[in-house]
């Protein structure tokens, strides 16, 4: 059983202070994964979750960065690391050289402050790969650091990462993790973020990936939580299900207006 999120105990401790409030490192997940194709352009078949223009307009909430962040707060910073300010964080940069394997994702999220576009503001994203383990943590990973990276929002606000579809472990709904800097710089010297949250999916589209070859595990943890009882999302989640469009073929794009 994973140990990736500690919920209500570990939650509460983040609003003492994010930084240094992080629990022990948990067990990992075992098995490997390298190479992955690139994606194809997204011509999207159908559509999960919410509508774009239906998306809240409430402040995103403050969630735990688990005890996997690897921004500096729980043991190794990948934030002041040369290389990862990228858009395609399926690989892994610097010295290391694996690749996630999994069903390709656009992320793209719409970062809003005040009502207004949050321009020059800068997102650190990282989540778990198509196994559920987190890169510079778990067991046979530990020198990988794929599945994260950093951009800089464009003046209209929007932020886009290529990655692939996370898993399913026990104990957790799918996400992605993300925290919000305010420019870039405060990013990638592991500054205290303006906003620290998560993103989750549709069930819909986790069920359609997960019935491809290599997610064959997250079928079990998937259909053992949902929005309703996890730990993160259960006190309400319409700030942070994303809309979610694509096939398994050409890969998906999940989109998020983030108000922080």
């Amino acid at each position: 059983m994973h140990d990736h999120d500690r919920g209500l105990a570990f939650d509460l401790s983040r609003l003492m202070g994010r930084r240094g409030m992080l629990g022990l490192v948990g067990g990992a997940v075992l098995v490997g994964a390298v190479g992955c194709s690139e994606p194809e352009q997204n011509t999207s078949t159908q559509t999960t979750g919410q509508p774009a223009s239906g998306q809240s307009q409430e402040e995103i909430p403050d969630e735990t960065a688990g005890p996997y962040p690897g921004d500096g707060s729980n043991g190794p910073n990948a934030l002041t690391q040369s290389g990862v300010v990228r858009q395609d964080i399926r690989s892994s940069f610097g010295s290391a050289s694996g690749t996630a394997q999994g069903i390709p994702l656009v992320v793209e999220l719409n970062i809003i402050n005040a009502g207004a576009a949050y321009a020059g503001a800068a997102v650190y994203l990282w989540h778990c790969d198509r196994e559920g383990r987190y890169s510079m943590y778990s067991e046979g990973i530990t020198e990988e650091n794929y599945l994260r990276g950093v951009q800089e929002a464009t003046p209209a606000g929007l932020i886009r990462f290529t990655t692939i579809f996370p898993g399913a472990y026990s104990g957790r709904w799918p996400h992605i993790h993300f925290e919000v800097y305010g420019n870039l710089t405060e990013a990638t010297t592991a500054s205290d973020p303006v906003k620290t949250t998560q993103l989750a999916f549709p069930q819909e589209a986790c069920s359609e990936v997960y019935a491809t070859p290599g997610y064959e595990q997250s079928v079990t943890n998937l259909a053992g939580s949902s929005l309703e009882n996890d730990n993160v999302f259960s006190d309400g989640y319409t700030t942070q299900l994303a809309t979610v469009t694509g096939n398994t073929t050409n890969g998906y794009t999940a989109k998020l207006d983030v108000h922080v």
